[in-house]
């Protein structure tokens, strides 16, 4: 059998992080089996699709790499396929005409839940054999009412569902328009998807579209429903557990494939192993190691799967990637080979893009802001005789390499009999602004001669003032 899959998304907001993962997982095991992976946009909620959420999906799926094979189809362009669909359920029986009018339909409901009883629809219409001239109607499943229905699921075992529980539900609507679980059965039978991975959440209504499978004549593709994504405190994931948007990770300076990295294992695991590759997971990935536990999104963990991917990227590609980030707070970047030194000192030292950025901003500043504390500590305790000395040692040297310049500091140290520590961190605070920072010969070496210098000079009035 051929394995073909599909991202069946609503575009009603932003793709958010559960999403994510079950495109992820779709796309993961089509490229393992070497199938096909469909990407398939559930627009049939006039009121809430918007164009604005279409784009946001498809540039979220864009950003993580998810490359689709077929697509994307656009579920409000193929009723009339739904509608003919509909049409041979009821040239076979499987499917009859509802005439109750959504007043009755309330009513049988109240009436229901008073007496204690399940409020699901009466079947009143399902053996009606008059059709009232221009009353609406809706068009109902004739579901079975006894027996049961299996679901054989690939992640949860064989998980079984009393027919006579399942309600008729409705095909298509007085208007015309199909339901989602009529849709999501036409539309997958007629892609020809063999392969059915979602949220758990989605199970209770798998029976009710097996048996339209079956009344279709249609062949059963394979279910797999993955568990659901929790937050700490083991709740459902949502906002107020922090972004769940796709795209504000990559604000926030995450990389697409630490993202991934990162949602594969909330759920699915290879022995002890954390980081993946790209390769390693099209290897690896399939479904009998998806487990049935919720996974816990731990935003610290993502933050150290991150730092992992981070340091493993060259530093010409991660001074592209914050080159932008650099420029929106109006700094210059500089020529490209120093943006790239710069991020070579940073990028063992940041969690992500943005945090680097912050970290670098030293360097792009043309006069730092010292920190107060950092100045009380450091620069006040320091003698000024000492800064003059390296400041006309650093003035003098030529050419200005991290060499020269350590040869610099050693002069002052020899003369002074200092060690490092005691000249290094007052000149990183004059220099950085803080205590932290990477190696002092190095930062000067990147900012230039005359920034540190200049540096230097407005540190002095801090120096020595206890």
């Amino acid at each position: 059998m051929s394995v073909r899959t599909r991202f069946a998304p609503s575009p009603t907001g932003y793709l958010h992080i559960g999403g994510a993962r079950t495109a992820l997982f779709n796309y993961l095991y089509a490229r393992h089996h070497g199938g096909t992976f469909v990407l398939r946009i559930e627009d049939t909620d006039r009121e809430r699709s918007t164009p604005e959420s279409i784009q946001a999906i498809l540039d979220s799926l864009k950003w993580l790499d998810l490359d689709w094979d077929e697509g994307p189809f656009f579920q409000s362009e193929r009723f009339g396929v739904h509608r003919e669909h509909a049409e041979r359920l009821l040239a076979t029986g499987r499917a009859y005409r509802c005439h109750c009018t959504a007043a009755e339909l309330e009513a049988r409901r109240q009436a229901a839940q008073a007496a204690g009883q399940r409020a699901a629809y009466d079947r009143t219409c399902r053996d009606r054999n008059d059709a009232p001239a221009g009353v609406p109607f809706t068009v109902r499943f004739k579901a079975p009412l006894v027996g049961e229905t299996v679901v054989k699921d690939l992640v949860r075992g064989a998980v079984t569902f009393q027919n006579a529980e399942l309600d008729d539900i409705i095909l298509l609507r007085s208007d015309g328009t199909p339901t989602y679980n009529f849709c999501v059965v036409v539309d997958d039978a007629t892609m020809a998807i063999s392969h059915i991975i979602r949220g758990e959440d989605h199970l209770t209504n798998t029976p009710k579209q097996i048996q339209i499978y079956q009344a279709l004549g249609a062949p059963l593709p394979e279910f797999a429903h993955v568990p659901l994504i929790h937050g700490l405190d083991r709740a459902r994931l949502s906002k107020r557990h922090g972004a769940t948007s796709v795209m504000a990770y990559k604000d926030l300076g995450y990389l697409p494939e630490a993202l991934n990295n990162y949602l594969v294992r909330l759920g699915w695991s290879h022995g002890d192993q954390e980081i993946f590759s790209r390769r390693e997971l099209i290897e690896l990935f399939d479904l009998d190691s998806v487990g049935k536990a919720a996974g816990i999104f731990n935003p610290e963990k993502l933050d150290w799967v991150n730092f992992q991917h981070l340091k493993q990227r060259k530093p010409a590609e991660l001074a592209a990637l914050v080159r932008p980030l650099i420029e929106a707070r109006g700094w210059s970047a500089g020529d490209s080979g120093w943006l790239e030194k710069v991020v070579a000192t940073l990028q063992e030292r940041s969690h992500t893009l943005v945090e680097l950025v912050d970290s670098a901003a030293f360097f792009f500043v043309e006069r730092v802001a010292i920190d107060p504390e950092a100045a009380a500590k450091q620069l006040a305790k320091a003698a000024p005789e000492v800064f003059d000395e390296l400041r006309a040692e650093l003035a003098a040297v030529e050419p200005w390499t991290h060499d020269a310049i350590h040869a610099g500091f050693q002069a002052v140290m020899q003369k002074r009999s200092l060690g490092l520590g005691k000249l290094a961190q007052p000149v990183r605070v004059a220099l950085t602004g803080g205590t932290v920072s990477p190696g002092i010969f190095e930062v000067a070496e990147l900012l230039g001669k005359d920034k540190v210098l200049a540096r230097l000079d407005a540190a002095l009035p801090h120096v020595g003032r206890v």
